[in-house]
């Protein structure tokens, strides 16, 4: 099965065309060599709750993406947002995935405990916060890789292996 998947940065500097985004290119990296996905959307928003709030709710409701992955915006800044804007649109949490990925990150890097990063379903997809950089973006996301296929045929309706 091919997944198909959206990239949403948060990043005022990326935004602004100020920095490039190389988390993105981590996590699209990872989603076309381990997970067979598809990329259907990406963009680049400023650290503004509203407007990653639209970009969550367009990909999905009009992408159709089955599985959301962000990056910024999950740690304790005053302009981090991510989280906040993903509980508007999530129908349910998924805490054992981001907190796989806390665990996972923190036997690295112990500042990983200070991510807030969460993990929901809209409708029939999954969102995934991931952090804002491409190590963290990279230790993050294959300390879930092995289960997302299962999570998203889950979510599809499809059989479980």
């Amino acid at each position: 099965m091919q997944w198909k998947v959206a990239i949403l940065t948060a990043s005022d500097k990326g935004s602004r065309g100020e920095r490039e985004d190389t988390s993105a290119q981590v996590i699209r990296e990872l989603v076309e060599e381990e997970l067979t996905g598809i990329i259907v959307d990406y963009r680049i928003v400023p650290d503004e709750q509203d407007e990653i709030t639209a970009a969550l709710i367009e990909m999905i409701d009009y992408y159709q993406a089955d599985l959301v992955l962000t990056t910024g915006g999950t740690g304790l800044a005053s302009r981090d947002w991510t989280p906040e804007a993903t509980r508007r649109v999530i129908d349910r949490e998924v805490p054992g995935m981001a907190e796989a990925m806390r665990f996972y990150a923190m036997q690295k890097n112990r500042s990983y405990m200070l991510t807030r990063s969460i993990c929901g379903i809209r409708g029939q997809s999954l969102i995934v916060n991931l952090p804002g950089n491409p190590k963290g973006v990279h230790e993050c996301l294959m300390a879930i890789m092995d289960q997302l296929p299962q999570a998203l045929r889950m979510l599809s309706g499809l059989p479980g292996e």
